[in-house]
């Protein structure tokens, strides 16, 4: 993922949250790259193989890598321009009580920016059949876009910009599904979350997106 406030000012509203001179993300994955200063947290990933693959992206002046618990962060209130949570939030974040303890991180006006997996409608009724190869128990923590939207407008702590649902968001997660696979990836439930994302074809399964700035 790329910060540059020059480059996402261009962008429609989900992709413009201004010029971060600092940022905070929450990545719990493996590529970085980035135009700003990044404290790159992550619970799942250790710092030092963070590290590794930062330095070797000649990026290690302009991230450091932290390990640690979305629930126990080490920083100073108000010390980030923006906080960036891509994928990881909804472990964390459906809390009622959570946006409050993250949103004192971030300086008054600043910005914390999401993108979660999410149901594209709500469920009428129980799970769809087609559903039920992919789900665990960790998915009950998927929600709409209007729940997401309640969730954090209802806290008065934050002035949303941004809140949609990812145009062929669906698409993108196929597509990097069959990058895995094409990668040498060849596990029955890699085979499995393809079939199942092809089956559904973004009727529930899709991203959600959310940008909101604090209230100086």
């Amino acid at each position: 993922m790329a910060l540059s406030g020059h480059e996402l000012e261009k962008g429609d509203a989900c992709s413009r949250p201004g010029l971060w001179e600092r940022a905070f993300q929450h990545l719990p994955g493996k590529g970085i790259r980035c135009f700003a200063q990044i404290w790159a947290t992550d619970l799942w990933i250790s710092a030092t193989d963070n590290h590794e693959r930062i330095e070797a992206a000649g990026l290690a002046d302009s991230i450091f890598p932290i390990h640690t618990d979305a629930r126990s962060l080490p920083y100073a209130y108000e010390f980030f321009d923006a906080i960036v949570c891509v994928d990881a939030y909804i472990y964390f974040g459906t809390d009622d009580l959570y946006l409050d303890y993250l949103h004192k991180f971030v300086k008054p006006g600043g910005q914390i920016g999401i993108v979660v997996p999410g149901f594209m409608q709500e469920l009428n009724g129980p799970l769809p059949e087609h559903l039920h190869p992919f789900w665990a128990q960790e998915c009950w923590t998927w929600h709409t876009l209007d729940w997401w939207r309640r969730h954090w407008k209802r806290t008065g702590l934050v002035k949303l910009q941004c809140a949609d649902t990812m145009p062929d968001g669906w698409k993108f997660w196929l597509t990097w599904e069959e990058a895995r696979r094409l990668a040498g990836d060849h596990s029955p439930e890699l085979e499995s979350d393809i079939q199942v994302l092809k089956a559904d074809g973004g009727s529930y399964m899709g991203f959600i997106r959310m940008i909101a700035e604090r209230f100086e």
